[in-house]
């Protein structure tokens, strides 16, 4: 089985091949990062107007790049949500249409579930059960994995995901847009003895997360000691803001990813999303996972952010075992992951 993957959940328009004795024969990619710098985020407008310029020029390159053609296609799957409505629904109502001018199966794909599954798209993919770490813009959650389908939600972020909490103390300190990557960059340079911040709800029991508070004491730090900075002397106070902020949330992200391992038992870790792209948090889950005696296992870093490939090996999975969409597709810009059926 051939799946055509199609990816427009936010601001990435992803496109890909996976066959089903072959494996990934190729993808493409186009980020708005550009579009939306001028505003400072995302504007969801116009992330749908350039996810409709985009899907055909990407479709006709991946051909090109592949050496497939339409006719050897055997489903459709693309990003049912989460995610932006107006972008979602681009990329929905285009792949129910392939699918049906193509006279083949169509899947919505739930986003994160393709976050999860990315790392099978390694050489040496993760053996269930395993436990994963969700980290992204909009997500940040623990997650016991049996399964495909087969999903047990052990923590959750309560109000900012980690990534979202990068990017917006990125903006609060000036650091310009996409601020994640930047705010990650500039922790590299940064005093790790300078400041400690808080680990937000490490110290009660639990598995579920909390980053807002974190952002408002990098800005109430800020504050208190950038008065009478200018120059080099400011730029190094945010230098070491950055690097504070970055170590608190790896920190707060591996202490409860070693809980979440101690409650199930399980001996492997999945980090996928945005954020396990993050140097840090990798050099400390690997850490981790080797004093543990276990097993940490990612995407290749261009699979860490949203991507075609991952919707269309997890479109796969469902189509093989016989699920797809009627003629009455929809979109599902809040979906639970542990509503999704077991394969």
């Amino acid at each position: 089985m051939r799946v055509l993957g199609i990816e427009t959940s936010c601001d990435e328009t992803g496109v890909a091949l996976f066959d089903g004795e072959k494996g990934l024969l190729g993808h493409q990619l186009y980020s708005q990062v550009a579009l939306h710098a001028e505003y400072g985020g995302v504007v969801p407008e116009l992330a749908s107007r350039d996810h409709v310029r985009k899907l055909v020029p990407l479709i006709r390159q991946l051909f090109q790049q592949t050496g497939v053609d339409s006719g050897s296609i055997s489903g459709v799957a693309y990003t049912a949500g989460p995610g932006l409505a107006g972008a979602l629904l681009v990329g929905a109502s285009f792949g129910r249409s392939l699918a049906w001018s193509w006279g083949v199966p169509a899947v919505g794909v739930h986003h994160m579930e393709g976050h999860l599954l990315a790392p099978m798209l390694e050489e040496n993919p993760p053996a269930f059960p395993f436990v994963a770490l969700l980290v992204s813009g909009g997500h940040t959650q623990l997650v016991e994995v049996t399964g495909v389908g087969r999903y047990r939600l052990l923590g959750q972020s309560v109000d900012d995901a980690a990534g979202e909490a990068f990017d917006k103390t990125a903006k609060m300190l000036g650091l310009g847009y996409p601020g994640g990557p930047i705010l990650a960059g500039l922790a590299e340079q940064g005093d790790p003895k300078r400041f400690r911040f808080p680990r937000p709800m490490t110290d009660r029991p639990g598995l579920d997360f909390s980053f807002s508070g974190l952002k408002t004491f990098a800005l109430t730090t800020l504050q208190r000691e950038s008065e009478g900075l200018v120059g080099e002397p400011l730029d190094r106070l945010k230098t070491d803001i950055c690097r504070a902020f970055e170590d608190a949330v790896v920190d707060t992200l591996a202490i409860k990813c070693r809980r979440a391992l101690d409650e199930t038992g399980v001996g492997t870790l999945v980090l996928a999303g945005g954020v396990s792209a993050n140097h840090r948090l990798r050099e400390r889950v690997d850490a981790m996972m080797a004093e543990r005696g276990g097993q940490a296992c990612y995407p290749r870093a261009e699979f860490c952010t949203d991507n075609g490939a991952m919707i269309a090996y997890a479109g796969w999975q469902r189509l093989r075992a016989g699920q797809h969409e009627g003629m009455d597709f929809g979109i599902r810009p809040r979906w639970p992951m542990e509503t999704l059926a077991a394969v």
